[in-house]
Protein backbone atom coordinates (compact mmCIF):
# COMPACT_ATOMS: atom_id res chain seq x y z
CA UNK A 1 0.00 0.00 0.00
CA UNK A 2 1.34 3.41 -0.93
CA UNK A 3 0.37 6.95 -0.12
CA UNK A 4 -3.24 8.04 -0.38
CA UNK A 5 -4.08 10.58 -3.08
CA UNK A 6 -4.24 13.32 -0.46
CA UNK A 7 -0.91 12.33 1.07
CA UNK A 8 0.74 12.18 -2.38
CA UNK A 9 -0.61 15.63 -3.24
CA UNK A 10 0.72 17.08 0.03
CA UNK A 11 4.10 15.45 -0.50
CA UNK A 12 4.30 16.63 -4.12
CA UNK A 13 3.50 20.19 -3.02
CA UNK A 14 6.11 20.16 -0.29
CA UNK A 15 8.75 18.64 -2.56
CA UNK A 16 7.97 21.31 -5.14
CA UNK A 17 8.59 23.99 -2.52
CA UNK A 18 11.95 22.41 -1.68
CA UNK A 19 12.89 22.32 -5.37
CA UNK A 20 12.01 26.01 -5.67
CA UNK A 21 14.17 26.76 -2.63
CA UNK A 22 17.07 24.79 -4.12
CA UNK A 23 16.69 26.82 -7.32
CA UNK A 24 16.79 30.06 -5.32
CA UNK A 25 19.97 28.86 -3.63
CA UNK A 26 21.77 27.97 -6.85
CA UNK A 27 25.24 29.45 -6.82
CA UNK A 28 25.30 29.41 -3.00
CA UNK A 29 27.04 26.13 -2.19
CA UNK A 30 27.05 26.69 1.59
CA UNK A 31 23.30 27.32 1.61
CA UNK A 32 22.66 24.29 -0.60
CA UNK A 33 24.82 22.21 1.73
CA UNK A 34 22.70 23.38 4.68
CA UNK A 35 19.56 22.33 2.77
CA UNK A 36 21.06 18.92 1.98
CA UNK A 37 22.06 18.43 5.61
CA UNK A 38 18.52 19.17 6.77
CA UNK A 39 17.06 16.81 4.18
CA UNK A 40 19.49 14.11 5.33
CA UNK A 41 18.45 14.72 8.94
CA UNK A 42 14.80 14.31 7.96
CA UNK A 43 15.65 11.08 6.14
CA UNK A 44 17.45 9.70 9.18
CA UNK A 45 14.64 10.76 11.49
CA UNK A 46 12.02 8.93 9.40
CA UNK A 47 14.30 5.93 8.87
CA UNK A 48 15.27 5.52 12.54
CA UNK A 49 11.83 6.43 13.88
CA UNK A 50 8.57 5.68 12.11
CA UNK A 51 10.07 3.39 9.44
CA UNK A 52 11.99 1.20 11.90
CA UNK A 53 8.98 1.00 14.25
CA UNK A 54 6.79 0.00 11.28
CA UNK A 55 8.91 -2.92 10.08
CA UNK A 56 7.01 -6.20 10.06
CA UNK A 57 7.43 -8.40 13.09
CA UNK A 58 7.56 -11.76 11.32
CA UNK A 59 9.46 -13.28 8.42
CA UNK A 60 6.55 -13.71 6.01
CA UNK A 61 5.42 -10.09 6.41
CA UNK A 62 9.00 -8.86 5.99
CA UNK A 63 9.37 -11.02 2.89
CA UNK A 64 6.19 -9.51 1.42
CA UNK A 65 7.52 -6.02 2.18
CA UNK A 66 10.81 -6.79 0.43
CA UNK A 67 8.93 -8.19 -2.58
CA UNK A 68 6.83 -5.01 -2.69
CA UNK A 69 9.97 -2.88 -2.54
CA UNK A 70 11.50 -4.84 -5.40
CA UNK A 71 8.34 -4.49 -7.54
CA UNK A 72 8.00 -0.80 -6.68
CA UNK A 73 11.36 0.30 -7.99
CA UNK A 74 13.89 -0.32 -5.29
CA UNK A 75 14.85 0.60 -1.79
CA UNK A 76 15.23 4.15 -0.50
CA UNK A 77 18.73 5.20 0.35
CA UNK A 78 19.60 3.46 3.61
CA UNK A 79 23.24 3.23 4.72
CA UNK A 80 24.69 -0.27 4.57
CA UNK A 81 24.96 -0.65 8.39
CA UNK A 82 21.20 -0.09 8.62
CA UNK A 83 20.54 -2.79 6.02
CA UNK A 84 22.81 -5.11 8.00
CA UNK A 85 20.74 -4.35 11.10
CA UNK A 86 17.51 -5.24 9.24
CA UNK A 87 19.02 -8.48 7.96
CA UNK A 88 20.32 -9.36 11.43
CA UNK A 89 16.85 -8.73 12.83
CA UNK A 90 15.35 -11.07 10.24
CA UNK A 91 17.91 -13.80 10.94
CA UNK A 92 17.42 -13.49 14.71
CA UNK A 93 13.76 -14.50 14.41
CA UNK A 94 13.19 -18.23 14.81
CA UNK A 95 12.10 -19.95 11.64
CA UNK A 96 8.61 -21.48 11.73
CA UNK A 97 8.39 -25.28 11.68
CA UNK A 98 8.56 -26.77 8.14
CA UNK A 99 4.84 -27.65 8.08
CA UNK A 100 3.87 -24.10 9.11
CA UNK A 101 6.19 -22.66 6.44
CA UNK A 102 4.56 -24.65 3.64
CA UNK A 103 1.06 -23.84 4.86
CA UNK A 104 1.82 -20.14 5.40
CA UNK A 105 3.23 -19.53 1.93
Amino acid sequence: MGLTTSQQQRLTSQLGQLELLAGELEGQPESLLALLRQLEQLHRSVQDGAFRRSLPSDRSQLFRLLESIERGGGWPYIPRPQLRSFLDQLQAQPAPPPAATAAGL
